[in-house]
């Protein structure tokens, strides 16, 4: 039967929890009316502290004020029994309100009125209770009256100098000073404890003094009393001269035994500390010794919070603000000296008193209807909840069978007028209580309409629109919608009704026209209203303005016809470069045009035409460009430039109003420049002294102007002239004009909530601009209330821009909203915003994670989403976290960074594709969900392997032309070679300018990185296609071409970088000749240090030397020579057998000489410094240029061609060309001292002068 009673007891609380889930509380609209016929329970809206210290000079005022309909009445309890006021002639309790005055002038006591008071407000429908307030009468005691003997202590001993102030309340602060009120310096070895005493950790001779004296300050009677002065002696072992006394040496260079550490406050080794959560903790550890310790704190298992903790008193004290409960724990201070060290472990424990979880709201419920009220408190210990109905235990008052209590919670099912109560919720453990009043109001009123009656609405054709109806009544009455008080209820298709009352008209028709008609119809009665519908036409430009150019002189005239309803009156308003257009004598407007006589530079802009009916607009624009006429008279083409204006005189002030003045100037001369635009600049004497800042432009044509102005700002202005060269200098300051202060008229901007902890919300804003304060002391109402949960407003007034509310739940949304006032009144209400408190770590982690269909490179991923209240904030995406754990292919490092990968979706199972992965590879993943703040924890870990891919390309592709006749081919493994490499495939062909020969393919093994192919021509070039492969096929190409003419040419923008480990200066090989190069040199470890980059280019040298000797065309030159030569020798012969007077070898010697021309070795030594271990790197940005004929190689090593150009002028034996011909020798001199002395013997061969052409 037990059991069967239990489980029946259950089933009856869910039914009532299911019953309870269709109720909603009714929201009572803030209406003028409606509140002043709401019948309503009473409220406590203030009262005072719950630990009430008065000043015994004052009167005792005891605050107590309540709502409600009827007036509340007001009685109170004292010390838990009734309070008689009527009897006691000193107490008066103020009209329509609770508060107590207790007064004192004919005479009595204040503590004769301490004690406990509870207020008691009362009406018809209930009973409120306020806090019991505690009142206490401050107290300042006399120091008892003692005789102090001298204190004697021997020079280095610590010493604590003791206080013992006089209780008071509240406890008084105290502070040490001299018989002069000079306040006792403190340093690392003095200081001052929290208990009030003096602590010497040391004592020198200069502390020997006769007044030390212990003072005490009580705050609620502004008093100090001085404690008798206490007299030090310091008893020395050495004599004792101050003038011997330093800082660094407090002992004067006596000798004074020195000591270990030790603790004066606290003793022994541990001792520990209760504390109330948020208020602060204070941990102190006073030590002696010599020489003076120094004090160092510590938090077993982990860190000190240090954004609340603060070190003071020479980090004797240890504070912590705001205390929590993961503040609990053991501290450890500790004190060191170079002699040893000491610690002391303080074990702190965070006792709370209670605190909100829930607090119970007020309900307002219709007969029949079903609620509920929460109370939910928290603390340590846990608080008990007791409930209270119209201040008397539940327990005890008559049994209501609408109403069951489930422990922090009371159920209320089909509630019946006059069951309206107050109902009070207290939660107390031994460190403190919470009491909240709710009350539950059972309210039947029939409907009511709140909106203007028969209102009129004028909406756009084909435009969304809404017709407000807003309805009260208890209970909640259905609303419905009638055309012209026909037909069924307008709901669907076209129409929706919301559950406010609004209906929306998705696109108004012609035939939406009519009156709508709402009606509320509910058990009480019924309530209609009627708003009526007109659909009219779009207001719009049919024939726009149009872009122009007009010479300078002319008229220019822009078109602006409109088009709209014909019952709706609109107005046409043209501007310039968003500016109001100035219409003056000139310009001329009519209904569809704007005409601009005498065309000059400052028509020259953008002109608007902005069309305006009650209910919508339209504009469009166009630009003015202006030409300048040609010139009928030519002597102005020498008259003199225009010029910059003079600046403007004569300000004057006139007109003045609350905010605005006219402002009246004469211009300056224009310097054959028309002025177009005046800028009026303004300085205030309040903000920002001495600093002009613009105001307002205004056309040129304008010398008076009514300046806009705002409240509370002491103005001067000045005016700057402008035309088309610039701006004039500002004119002189006009009189100073203040203008008087207002209300704000400005919302702060920049309304935001967000949380910085988990446990609070920050409401920030944008603070008014200095011209937007509008009077002096500029502050702002804040509010704020959780979201949808039908709490009041909570509201604070601050001076900043920032207020922090604590002690919020995680994540929940709040509306807020701020409001800026000044002395004279307050600014509007910004609209009300929603912002959330802060975010926490999210709880749970994705369940089921797994991996499906992968490939080379993709692998899917699944996986089951978390809870969304879990994820505790906003919920920004799933964070995937994966890195490579190593290569299938065998003996392959790879890098194991850690990736990762954001994915939203907020599907049950949701799922996604991680590409990018490297082929044949092993992967770990896991995966998070992440909010704006944190992330949660980690799902289950995954393991997968990629699939086998193609490869990359090789790791490099080298291409040496290492004779004339054969090209040498290297390469190297790829990087990533993406499963097990299977050899490589080399395609080539054979290019000339724009065509290509057949293709032909080579393969090879794994293990070959090199060819050698040969040439069918020298002057054959090939393009080479290198890949690798894998199983799966070929992998990234490596292009390259044969390089022509030279030895291991480099491609155009080609670098190469080159591993230096001597020291300089170093050798650059293997470089093209005539080509461009920039060079540096960089740390190999380190690759951010790196010299600036060095641009030089090679010497040119011939073409590549091909077998000149072989050639037919040099031939045939050859033997003309030679027969010439032949012919001349003739000749000369003939002459000198004659008697002629021209020897022969003059002859061939001059000829010779003619011929030859000097050969120069053109070395390339490029040189640059750097350290050892460094590098350099070099690229060209010509190719295909031949190398000079000396080359030097990177090791240092000088290799000389075949045909070198040493021996020039030298003499020497012959050498052998590539094929085996002879060339001769070389005849050129290096100076003309060695030609002159040798050119009649070395001219005798015909053979050597020609071989110099060479």
């Amino acid at each position: 039967m037990l059991g069967q009673g239990r489980h029946t007891a259950l089933a009856l609380v869910s039914l009532l929890l299911l019953s309870l889930r269709e109720a909603t509380p009714i929201e009572v609209p803030q209406d003028p009316k409606i509140q002043q016929d709401l019948k309503q329970p009473p409220t406590i809206v203030k009262q005072s502290v719950k630990d009430y210290i008065v000043d015994p000079r004052d009167n005792i005022i005891i605050e107590c004020e309540a709502k409600g309909n009827p007036v509340p009445t007001f009685s109170w309890r004292r010390n838990g029994k009734f309070f008689n006021i009527g009897k006691d002639p000193r107490v008066t309790m103020r009209k329509r309100s609770g508060t107590l005055e207790i007064g004192f002038r004919s005479g009595g006591r204040p503590e004769d009125y301490e004690g406990e008071y509870q207020c008691f407000a009362t009406n018809d429908f209930g009973v409120a209770l306020s806090n019991k307030i505690l009142l206490r009468v401050s107290k300042a005691p006399l120091w008892p009256k003692e005789v102090l003997e001298p204190v004697v202590v021997t020079e280095g001993s610590p010493l604590v100098l003791t206080c013992n102030p006089p209780p008071g309340l509240p406890p008084p602060f105290t502070f040490w000073m001299s018989s002069a009120m000079n306040p006792i310096s403190q340093d690392k070895r003095v200081s001052t404890g929290l208990n009030g005493d003096l602590y010497f950790s040391n004592v020198v001779a200069q502390d020997a003094h006769t007044d030390y004296s212990c003072n005490a300050r009580f705050l609620f009677t502004h008093t100090i009393q001085q404690k008798n002065p206490f007299t030090l002696k310091v008893l020395t072992k050495e004599p004792y001269n101050e003038t011997s006394y330093n800082a660094t040496d407090p002992y004067g260079g006596r000798k004074v035994s020195e000591s270990t550490p030790t603790f004066l406050s606290p003793s022994g080794s541990e001792s520990s500390k209760i504390v109330q959560r948020d208020e602060q903790l204070l941990l102190e550890c006073i030590a002696a010794g010599l020489p003076t310790p120094t004090v160092k704190w510590f938090k077993k298992g982990g860190d000190l919070p240090g954004n609340k903790v603060k070190f003071q008193n020479f980090n004797k004290t240890l504070k912590i603000i705001s205390v929590s409960e993961e503040d609990a724990g053991e501290y450890v201070c500790m004190a060191n000296s170079h002699l040893g060290s000491i610690r002391h472990s303080i074990f702190v424990q965070v006792k709370a008193a209670p605190y909100w979880l829930d607090k119970p709201t007020d309900l307002v419920l219709a007969p029949d209807e079903n609620g509920r009220l929460v109370c939910r408190a928290n603390g340590n210990p846990k608080p008990n909840i007791q409930w209270l109905i119209n201040g008397q235990p539940i327990d005890t008052s008559p049994a209501n069978p609408s109403r069951q209590v489930l422990g922090d919670t009371i159920l209320f099912r089909s509630v019946q007028m006059g069951s309206s109560a107050v109902y009070q919720c207290n939660a107390s453990n031994q460190h403190g209580y919470l009491l909240s009043n709710a009350f539950v109001s059972v309210l039947d009123m029939p409907p009511r309409m709140l909106g203007p009656k028969n209102q009129l609405i004028k909406v756009i054709e084909n435009n969304r629109t809404f017709l407000d109806c807003p309805f009260f009544g208890s209970p909640l009455p259905e609303l419905r919608w009638f055309k012209n008080g026909q037909g069924s209820g307008l709901d669907g298709g076209q129409y929706r009704v919301y559950i406010n009352g609004t209906l929306e008209i998705k696109r108004a028709r012609t035939e939406d026209e009519g009156t709508y008609t709402c009606v509320a119809n509910s058990i009480l009665g019924s309530a209609e209203n009627q708003v009526r519908l007109e659909v009219k036409a779009q207001t719009r430009i049919v024939r726009f303005p149009e872009h122009q150019s007009a010479i300078r002189g002319s008229t220019a005239r822009f078109n602006c016809k409109v088009k709209s309803d014909p019952s709706l009156p609109v107005t046409v308003t043209w501007t310039k470069d968003d500016k109001a257009l100035y219409l003056g004598w000139r310009l001329r407007k009519d209904d569809e045009s704007l005409t601009i006589p005498n065309v000059n530079e400052g028509d020259e802009g953008t002109y608007t035409c902005t069309v305006k009916s009650e209910i919508d607009q339209d504009s469009a624009s166009a630009r003015l460009t202006v030409l300048e006429e040609a010139s009928l008279n030519p002597s102005l083409s020498s008259a003199l430039p225009p010029d910059r204006p003079d600046p403007p005189i004569d300000l004057d002030l006139s007109d003045p109003a609350a905010r605005s003045v006219r402002l009246t100037w004469i211009p300056g001369n224009d310097h054959r420049s028309v002025i177009t635009e005046f800028l009026v600049q303004f300085e205030e004497d309040r903000w920002e002294p001495g600093r002009w800042q613009n105001l307002s432009t205004y056309p040129g044509d304008l010398n008076s102007v009514i300046l806009q102005l705002a409240p509370f700002v002491n103005y001067q202005f000045r005016v700057i002239a402008i035309n088309s060269v610039g701006q004039s200098q500002p004119s002189r300051p006009s009189p100073r004009y203040k203008t008087s202060g207002a209300a704000p008229d400005v919302i702060p901007r920049g309304l935001r909530g967000w949380g910085s902890k988990k446990d609070n919300m920050e409401i920030t804003w944008e603070p008014l601009l200095d011209l937007e304060r509008n009077g002096p002391n500029l502050q702002y109402n804040v509010w704020w209330r959780r979201k949808d949960v039908g709490e009041e407003w909570s509201n604070v007034t601050t001076e900043g821009s920032k207020h922090i509310i604590h002690n919020t739940e995680t994540y929940v949304p709040y509306e807020i909203k701020v409001q800026a006032r000044n002395e004279f009144g307050q600014g509007p209400e910004s609209n009300v915003v929603i912002g959330y408190s802060g975010e926490d770590k999210p709880t749970d982690a994705p369940t089921d994670f797994r991996v499906s269909k992968v490939d080379s490179t993709k692998a899917n991923i699944h996986w089951k989403s978390v809870d969304p209240n879990s994820v505790q904030g906003e919920f920004k995406e799933y964070k995937l976290y994966y890195w490579r754990e190593s290569s299938i292919v065998p003996g392959l490092m790879v890098s194991k960074e850690n990736k990762t990968k954001g994915i939203y979706s907020t599907t049950s199972e949701p799922s996604g594709i991680l590409s990018d992965l490297v082929p044949y590879s092993k992967y770990k993943m896991f995966i998070v969900v992440a909010n704006r703040h944190f992330e949660g924890p980690p799902s289950n870990t995954v393991e997968f392997s990629t699939k086998e891919g193609v490869p990359d390309a090789p790791r490099f592709f080298r291409i040496n032309r290492r004779s004339f006749d054969t090209i040498y081919l290297e390469w190297d493994k790829p990087l990533e070679p993406n499963g097990i490499l299977t050899g490589y495939q080399l395609k080539y062909q054979t290019v000339n300018g724009s065509r290509v020969g057949r293709q032909q393919l080579e393969t090879f093994l794994p293990n070959m990185t090199d060819f050698t192919l040969r040439l069918p021509d020298r002057s054959t070039r090939f393009k080479f296609l290198l890949s690798a492969l894998t199983q799966v096929g070929a992998g990234e190409v490596f292009a390259e071409e044969s390089p022509h003419f030279t030895n291991e040419g480099l491609g155009n923008n080609t670098e190469r970088t080159v591993r230096v480990t001597q020291q300089p200066p170093i050798r650059v090989a293997d470089l093209i000749a005539g080509a461009a190069y920039r060079l540096r040199v960089y740390s190999h470890e380190f690759n951010s240090i790196s010299s600036n980059y060095f641009n030089f280019k090679t010497q040119a040298a011939y073409i590549d030397q091909v077998d000149i000797a072989t050639q037919g065309w040099f031939i045939g030159l050859m033997c003309a020579i030679a027969l010439i030569i032949l012919i001349l020798l003739i000749v000369c012969f003939i002459k000198r057998s004659r008697g002629g007077k021209y020897p022969g070898g003059c002859c061939v010697t001059g000829f010779a000489k003619y011929l030859v021309r000097d050969k120069k070795d053109l070395p390339l030594d490029s040189v640059d410094h750097k350290d050892q271990d460094g590098s350099f790197d070099y690229h060209s940005d010509e190719d295909n240029k031949p190398l000079q004929g000396s080359q030097t190689s990177l090791d240092g090593n000088v290799k000389e061609s075949d045909d070198s150009l040493v021996d020039y002028g030298e003499g020497g034996d012959g050498q052998f060309n590539e094929d085996g011909s002879f060339i001769g020798q070389y005849t050129v001199k290096k100076d003309k001292d060695e030609t002159e002395g040798n050119e009649s013997s070395e001219a005798t061969s015909p053979v050597n002068a020609i071989y110099s052409l060479a």
